[in-house]
């Protein structure tokens, strides 16, 4: 059939040689396509999984590559099986001096978990990262910022681990250690500080509008979202159902900052509206799905994280660890632990080997 047209065409159009060598040449190039998708697979496959109740489009669509690719970090993350106490086992505080936070833990089991830390925190420093270059002599002393602050994340770690499980062993059991927010890192990716009013000048209401900023995620959406609702503790209150609804205590821009903060969990998960929310009513909270819960136990937890670990830590950092323009604490947030997955860590159960930082009560080995 393919012959006879090219005779045929080559007959009527005798100086014409370039359209059929142009339409095999797509002809071709459509089958290989076709042959590679098969092959291969289909590069741009979706999957889809369902967040909430069927018939309210409360599904969340990936690219099946993305889905299916695990965070990297994972394969760096080191764990020791803990080691049973045994009778006449040496306490940590009865071997070593100013141990204030750890101090019942056994001595192999505390040597275990400042290795440990050690290659969460600082694995090119070290136990010299906290402790200074002196001998083990000198290790009791509290004169790098670095054990200071690390005493306070241990306490802070517990604490999650302990009082708001409700957000970080909501599906099974998983919790936090130190590896979950500083993956081998000094300083945890993910962490803010306040940076608004960036422009004083503006008349009226200076919340960087049409301005990128890092904490709005590069829109011209407020960059004080951040600052309002997890350090403030500010309500999100924007539940009106018409323009302007004067039964709406909610102002423009308490709605301006609510899409500001909906856009830093999205891309914070890499999920989108539909993974809480019933798009159809925004403002209805018995239509939406369970992580609605989940992600306002979240908000609320770094809220108390924030104000009761981290932003108090300022008269402890070194002016180089401090904010840029109001001089505060490095704060977390969302992306600090999840980093744009989901779940952090694949939902790695972070305390399982770790008993010591499930509570501040003594652990169960």
């Amino acid at each position: 059939m393919a012959l006879k047209w090219m005779n045929d065409w080559s007959r009527a159009n005798p100086k014409d040689i370039y359209a059929p060598a142009i339409g095999i040449g797509i002809i071709g190039a459509v089958l290989v396509a076709a042959t590679l998708l098969v092959s291969l697979g289909q590069p741009f496959k979706t999957s889809s999984v369902q967040t909430g109740p069927r018939g309210e489009g409360a599904v969340v669509v990936k690219f099946a590559s993305d889905r299916n690719t695990p965070d990297p970090t994972i394969a760096d993350y080191m764990s020791q099986d803990p080691i049973k106490p045994q009778p006449g086992d040496k306490l940590a505080k009865d071997v070593y001096k100013n141990v204030q936070v750890l101090g019942n833990l056994t001595e192999a089991n505390f040597t275990r978990l400042m290795v440990s830390m050690a290659q969460w925190v600082a694995p090119t420093q070290g136990c010299a990262f906290c402790h200074g270059n002196g001998d083990i002599s000198t290790y009791s002393e509290d004169k790098l910022y670095t054990k200071v602050v690390a005493r306070r994340m241990l306490q802070m770690t517990q604490n999650i681990n302990e009082n708001w499980s409700g957000h970080v062993q909501s599906v099974n059991e998983a919790g936090v250690n130190c590896y979950t927010c500083h993956r081998g890192q000094n300083i945890p990716s993910g962490v803010w500080y306040r940076i608004d009013p960036v422009n004083k000048d503006t008349m009226g209401w200076a919340a960087v509008q049409n301005r990128v900023t890092i904490q709005s995620q590069w829109t011209s959406l407020p960059s004080d979202a951040l600052e309002k609702y997890l350090l403030e503790g500010k309500n999100i209150l924007v539940s009106a159902q018409s323009v302007r609804d004067k039964t709406d205590k909610a102002t423009i821009q308490d709605t301006e900052r609510t899409f500001s903060l909906m856009n830093y969990i999205d891309n914070s998960l890499n999920v989108n509206c539909t993974f809480c929310h019933s798009t159809r009513a925004f403002w209805d909270t018995a239509q939406v799905t369970p992580q609605w819960a989940t992600a306002l136990l979240g908000i609320q937890m770094v809220n108390e994280v924030n104000n009761d670990y981290l932003a108090p830590l300022a008269k402890v950092f070194p002016a180089s660890q401090l904010g840029p323009k109001y001089q505060d604490a490095p704060k977390l947030a969302c992306n600090t632990c999840h980093k744009g997955y989901q779940r952090p860590l694949g939902g790695m159960d972070m305390i399982k080997d770790w008993p010591e930082l499930a509570s501040s009560a003594p652990p169960k080995y």
